[in-house]
């Protein structure tokens, strides 16, 4: 068998690893913290591509879960697909949840997310200054934190039935509210920015179960007002759009029939969003 030049090798290797349905890269900025990615084969060729941020769930397995459930979207609309891995215990105390409140001891999962985007826009020489962003579950839970926090970076946002919202309400101090995101993060908030982000919010009506997203005293997150939003998480999401509605924000909200807390009989939904959201992008 005829062994492949030193180019050829390099080559196939590339076009194995680093197109279509990637290998798991860690992130430079923070090595304890990891991606996955599809990308268009035709950005090898130099074809200009979208992006697309999709955020895991608690059990962090549905980064895998989305990179391949939007594979085929990404490859018709021009879209890469970047797919952040934060994982369980990344501090050594077995801590789930850290991300989804987008800081975590030395961790600042925003910036990091900012830091990887910019990393694989080097990597396959794209405009990536603006991006979409997607997360379910635990995944909605950093959407729309991040939303508020950078919405000049986003040219959408679909955000998936979080077990817990952060409310624009300036009375209340993070995460039930915004009054010390300028002290905790050292940003202050921008509702016009915001406002121009069109948004996606989306649940299953049947995704009932409170087990998991009550906060009850002497838990990590709790603090006074951390189930005022709603009982359950439709009735939240509906509180974070009502929040959004106030602040301008024009917000598309699916609640689902029949469905439970089930990220991928969501994404058809959220693929539609997205899609007439690029269209209009595009005609601009």
């Amino acid at each position: 068998m005829q062994e492949l030049g030193t180019g050829e090798a390099v080559a196939r290797a590339k076009a194995i690893y680093d197109y279509g349905q990637t290998a798991i890269f860690a992130s430079q900025a923070d090595p304890r913290l990891h991606m996955v990615l599809y990308v268009p084969p035709t950005a090898a060729d130099g074809r200009k591509l979208d992006l697309l941020v999709a955020v895991h769930g608690t059990g962090r397995t549905s980064a895998i879960d989305f990179r391949d459930g939007f594979a085929e979207f990404g490859l018709y609309n021009d879209c890469a697909i970047l797919c952040p891995i934060f994982p369980v215990g990344v501090l050594g105390d077995g801590a789930r949840s850290g991300y989804k409140f987008l800081e975590e001891g030395d961790i600042r999962y925003d910036q990091v997310v900012l830091a990887m985007v910019a990393e694989m826009a080097d990597k396959y020489r794209q405009d990536w200054s603006k991006f979409a962003m997607f997360g379910f579950s635990g995944g909605g839970h950093f959407v729309h934190r991040f939303a508020i926090l950078h919405p000049e970076r986003l040219w959408a946002a679909s955000i998936g039935a979080p077990g817990s919202v952060t409310l624009l309400d300036p009375t209340r101090d993070w995460w039930v509210g915004i009054r010390d995101l300028e002290a905790r993060f050292g940003k202050a908030f921008q509702p016009e920015y915001l406002a121009m982000v069109p948004v996606h919010m989306i649940v299953g009506d049947a995704d009932l179960e409170t087990w998991e997203i009550t906060h009850k005293p002497g838990g990590k997150y709790y603090m006074d007002g951390a189930n005022d939003a709603g009982k359950t998480r439709p009735e939240r999401l509906a509180a974070l759009a009502g929040s959004f509605r106030e602040a301008g924000v024009d917000v598309t909200f699916d609640r689902v029939p029949g469905v439970s807390h089930d990220r991928m009989k969501v994404l058809g939904h959220v693929k539609a969003f997205l899609a007439k959201v690029l269209e209009g992008r595009r005609a601009k």
